[in-house]
């Protein structure tokens, strides 16, 4: 067996009764890829700065506004992303296409599923593929609102990898009836990020600015999460 086989094992503990496909490395990834590019007979991507990725890994840190904001992204740029997605999704309808895309299933607040699920975004990125996070945590109530970033995940991840570039990722739609929809999905350059010497506040408020000025959204400081709450109690 090999480690990573070892690694997904250790993976289907952490989850019994749970499937999780192969985070990183499923084999239906490019396939899935180009069937979905058939959506672009509804949409209308659009992609600005992809430029600014060079060959090889890197992380992108995107805002979070449809479930297919990571697949708007490589339909125009043929690239591999793994993101993290909560383990909720594989256990819901619609779970099989989280598998064919490889996603890394993370359980929110559980120490070992955290450990476990930065194991493998290490082997993604090692491999040279992308590693998709959305520090919101959840899909924004509100496409017109960038929530506050969770760091939970963000900074041990970029800790982690202070070799690899960061990019700010901010995809918007433009639902138009009976037309397709526009997607605008804009890319920075590497962000300029010294994890050395910077604190994580300034980590965050350097990728949480880079987002609202690629996406043009307006920033709540409040997460996601409970603004989802509020409102449906309302």
């Amino acid at each position: 067996m090999s480690d990573y086989e070892r690694a997904i094992a250790s993976g289907r503990e952490l989850y019994p009764g749970v499937r999780i496909g192969r985070p990183g490395r499923a084999r239906t990834y490019w396939l899935t890829i180009a069937l979905l590019r058939a959506l672009r007979l509804r949409w209308k991507v659009t992609v600005t700065g992809k430029e600014h990725l060079a060959h090889g890994p890197a992380i992108l840190v995107g805002n979070h506004i449809s479930a297919l904001d990571p697949v708007v992204a490589v339909m125009g740029t043929w690239m591999r992303v793994t993101a993290f997605t909560k383990v909720e999704v594989f256990e819901r309808r619609g779970a099989v296409f989280f598998r064919l895309m490889g996603q890394i299933p993370l359980r929110r607040g559980d120490e070992a599923s955290t450990v476990w699920a930065m194991d493998m975004a290490s082997r993604c990125l090692a491999r040279g593929s992308k590693l998709g996070l959305y520090p919101e945590g959840t899909r924004s109530p509100d496409p017109a609102k960038l929530h506050r970033l969770h760091r939970r995940i963000l900074i041990p991840v970029l800790q982690a990898h202070p070799e690899v570039p960061v990019h700010a990722i901010a995809v918007s739609y433009e639902r138009r009836p009976r037309r397709r929809t526009r997607v605008s999905v804009n890319l920075s350059a590497p962000l300029a990020l010294d994890l050395a010497s910077m604190s994580h506040d300034q980590v965050t408020d350097l990728v949480r600015d880079e987002l609202l000025r690629l996406g043009g959204q307006t920033y709540v400081h409040a997460f996601a999460r409970d603004a989802k709450a509020r409102t449906e109690s309302s």
